[in-house]
């Protein structure tokens, strides 16, 4: 599939969750998130559902735990273009509250259809809600900076999972921000392990260059201290 081609089928998914009615959320909803991205990313970011922000803007991770996300984003060198950014619900849960199971089921198939189109090497889950839709049985606790194969049958047919903490956790407790940059700080080498176990089942993906090493991960500013400036992005090569 062309990057021509993925982009079109992304768009015709995201037209479909703007005019879904399948489950209750649509009723209170203003806009519907389907995500947005790169077409041609290896790395997808899976969040658990919109917050008011993204709601008003029909866009993920738009507020405060958006701009969390680009610092850790920054932290190895990318930006949040570089990468697919979507939700497990594509419409924000009444007051925020935690997305009900028959909410996830009816959003699931926009989910899986997307991740038949991306075909990313990588899925990074952010909070539990998302987590347990590629780790079920575990807790974030245990599972945050762990990674396993996921299943085919989420539309990943050959993909790494690694699972993180959602950034509105991280902006809440200084010890999960902290987990949350060493987390990041293994998505390029997860990323490597990707391409290489691709490689090994024959996927078309083994035709790719290698990776260049990633930069050494950046601790998170303290209050006084500015952001750093991100590596420069040719270090990491993310695209088909």
């Amino acid at each position: 599939m062309t990057e021509a081609e993925r982009r079109a089928a992304l768009e015709a998914i995201a037209a479909e969750v703007r005019a879904c009615t399948g489950c209750r959320l649509h009723e209170r909803r203003t806009r519907a998130v389907p995500g947005e991205g790169h077409p041609s990313t290896e790395v997808v970011f899976v969040g658990e559902g919109p917050g008011m922000n993204e709601d008003r803007e029909g866009r993920p991770f738009v507020g405060r735990a958006g701009d969390l996300l680009v610092r850790l984003l920054g932290s190895i060198g990318w930006q949040r273009e570089d990468v697919f950014i979507t939700n497990v619900v594509k419409c924000r849960p009444p007051e925020n509250r935690d997305p009900e199971p028959d909410e996830v089921a009816a959003c699931a198939p926009f989910l899986r259809r997307q991740l038949e189109v991306l075909d990313p090497a990588l899925i990074v889950t952010l909070g539990r809600h998302s987590m347990g839709r590629f780790m079920p049985g575990t807790t974030i606790g245990r599972a945050h900076g762990t990674f396993r194969p996921a299943d085919p049958a989420t539309g990943a047919r050959a993909a790494l999972v690694l699972a993180m903490y959602h950034p509105a956790a991280a902006l809440r407790t200084s010890a999960v921000e902290q987990a949350s940059f060493a987390d990041i700080a293994l998505v390029p080498s997860v990323l490597d392990d990707a391409r290489a176990r691709r490689a090994q089942l024959g996927d078309v993906v083994a035709t790719l260059p290698a990776v260049a090493p990633a930069p050494a991960p950046l601790a998170p500013p303290t209050p006084d201290q500015p952001a750093p400036e991100s590596p420069p992005l040719d270090q990491l090569t993310l695209f088909r």
